[in-house]
């Protein structure tokens, strides 16, 4: 399998809190409690190593409170080259409901210094040619602007490294000006970043096909329980979800984007990897936690999913 490199510029400890119903300013009974070391970065490498390849991490991490991500790190064989920050890791709060709704609470986290930045976008310059691709996934810390993270991608790109990139906002925006080899927005995030509504298909195919002409190859635009729509330049291809029981969203699109990612670099036919891409975002909705658990049950999901060609229509 593939030497895979997902960079988690702002990791977090998620505090997912189950409970039937949030009442707003009453005191909740809650049914249980987890704690995971997550950041779409690190939730990306999860499944894509459930589904075989070796991954190595990177980004900033806190020095005051490592110990969840290091013992992740230890437990699935990542190789860790995340440069240590001042400060503590930021801790995000997930109140999830029983009727699948989310309430997030996200930390700031710590400030990161030029000189952090500095050290690792030249530990990034080292070790990213010796893998297959590279996957940039989640939102900016404090002290990183949007600007870093293009001149990141940049180069990545002078270096012949393929970049999926995964964020939003002005990071997005930034990222889409640097023109990496994938990107995965949701139809919002990309309406923004492009200053267009892109509701329609007639309009995603158009924007995909400028994107295409700056160099991006591979739009993929998620759209929640409507299904997924893919933009190479060979096709356009929709997929639609089954219906499943939803636990939790988090960690949904990271599964998606890893499921992409993972039949490309196979050399999968398109169909195939949308197929099985849906498929895992799918399982993912139905637990709390990231990663491929049962295998069977991804089998059945996969065979309930439709894949077909989109029309501008």
């Amino acid at each position: 399998m593939a030497r895979i490199l997902t960079v988690t510029l702002n990791p977090a400890l998620d505090l997912t809190v189950r409970l039937t119903h949030l009442e707003v300013g009453q005191v909740n009974r809650c049914e249980a409690q987890l704690t995971h070391a997550a950041g779409k970065g690190l939730n990306v490498a999860q499944v894509l190593c459930d589904l075989g390849h070796q991954l190595t991490v990177a980004g900033f991490l806190g020095c005051d409170n490592p110990q969840a991500f290091e013992a992740l790190f230890a437990k699935r064989g990542f190789g860790d080259e995340f440069v240590r920050v001042a400060g503590e890791t930021r801790i995000n709060i997930k109140l999830a409901e029983g009727n699948g709704r989310i309430t997030d609470l996200n930390g700031p986290g710590p400030i990161v210094s030029q000189e952090a930045q500095q050290a690792l976008l030249a530990r990034l310059e080292t070790i990213a040619p010796a893998h297959d691709l590279m996957v940039i996934a989640g939102s900016l810390p404090r002290g990183v602007s949007p600007d870093w993270l293009g001149r990141l991608i940049e180069r990545m790109n002078a270096l012949g490294v393929k970049v999926a990139l995964d964020t939003s906002g002005p990071a997005l925006r930034a990222g889409i000006a640097a023109a990496p080899w994938l990107i995965k927005p949701n139809t919002e995030e990309l309406a923004e970043a492009i200053d267009t509504p892109v509701v329609s298909v007639a309009a995603q195919a158009q924007v995909a096909r400028q994107l295409r002409t700056q160099g991006i190859e591979q739009v993929v635009i998620s759209q929640g329980a409507e299904g997924v729509h893919w933009f190479s330049a060979r096709q356009a291809l929709l997929a639609v979800p089954p219906r499943v029981t939803v636990a939790s969203t988090v960690g949904a699109g990271d599964s998606l984007l890893a499921g992409v990612v993972h039949g490309l670099i196979s050399g999968w036919p398109a169909e195939r990897t949308l197929r099985c891409a849906t498929a895992i975002a799918a399982m993912a909705v139905t637990q709390i936690g990231f990663g491929i658990s049962d295998t069977a049950q991804l089998a059945r999901l996969e065979s309930t999913v439709h894949v077909r060609a989109l029309t501008e229509e």
